[in-house]
């Protein structure tokens, strides 16, 4: 998740392919739009475990599923859930902010037929490095890259929330290396980014020092997003994967 109202598309929401499973979302309508300082709020509340259900699959049943692996020229690790079929075609997921792999529990607890499946804690979330907020797209995208397979196989990239900005920087750096990109209620519209006042009282080093890790992080992402979205547009073009847009007209967020 994050805290911006996203794009709100006016056609029908995309048919969710099979291999998508359950959808990750729960049908909430509100008829009432809400504040800009509720918006704000959205990190907050969710960091606080006020967000809607998770998985249904309890998070400490992944750990079997974990790895580390060093990203190639850093001294970073990064921490990724694997299940599946191993040599089928790949599916990566990508967490918005803040986020985890082990939000994807469900999908990885009963993965599409004949595929493999991967879900990353994006850098400076979850299990892996830096401590810090890793704010440009360009290094979220290089650690997903480090999990493209090089044989050849198929790759289906599916980002949530802020995570599809980081699938679609992968897609338009590698069109040839994504066969398939799913953008899971994306944040891609710069146009749709601003700055409540309280996103800079928590970027205020008092403030940020006593914030969880997680919402610390999330909020120097989202400080630093429209200008990334900004830069993000003029490659859009060179995407060749299929698209599937999956977003909900009443997405509350």
């Amino acid at each position: 998740m994050n805290s911006r109202d996203p794009i709100r598309p006016q056609a029908s929401v995309a048919a969710r392919p099979a291999w998508l499973g359950r959808p990750l979302w729960q049908d909430r309508i509100h008829s009432v739009p809400r504040s800009r300082l509720i918006s704000a709020l959205g990190v907050a509340l969710a960091a606080a475990g006020c967000a809607p259900a998770g998985p249904r699959t309890a998070p400490d049943a992944m750990e079997a599923l974990r790895s580390q692996q060093v990203l190639t020229g850093t001294p970073h690790s990064l921490s990724v859930l694997r299940a599946g079929k191993p040599q089928g075609a790949r599916l990566i997921l990508v967490h918005g902010t803040p986020g985890e792999a082990v939000g994807w529990a469900d999908y990885l607890h009963n993965p599409p037929a004949g595929m493999e499946v991967l879900a990353l804690d994006r850098p400076g979330f979850g299990h892996s490095d830096p401590a810090g907020a890793v704010t440009r797209l360009a290094e979220q995208a290089a650690a997903v890259l480090a999990l493209m397979p090089t044989d050849g196989r198929p790759v289906v990239l599916l980002g949530h929330s802020l995570g599809g900005a980081v699938v679609a920087r992968v897609a338009a750096d590698h069109p040839e290396r994504v066969s398939g990109l799913v953008l899971l209620a994306a944040s891609l519209d710069p146009a749709q980014e601003s700055i409540h006042p309280m996103q800079r009282l928590g970027a205020w080093a008092p403030v940020q020092a006593l914030l969880p890790r997680a919402l610390r992080n999330a909020n120097q992402e989202l400080m630093a997003f429209k200008s990334e979205l900004q830069a993000l547009a003029a490659l859009l073009p060179r995407i060749r994967a299929k698209v599937v847009i999956v977003h909900g007209t009443q997405d509350d967020l």
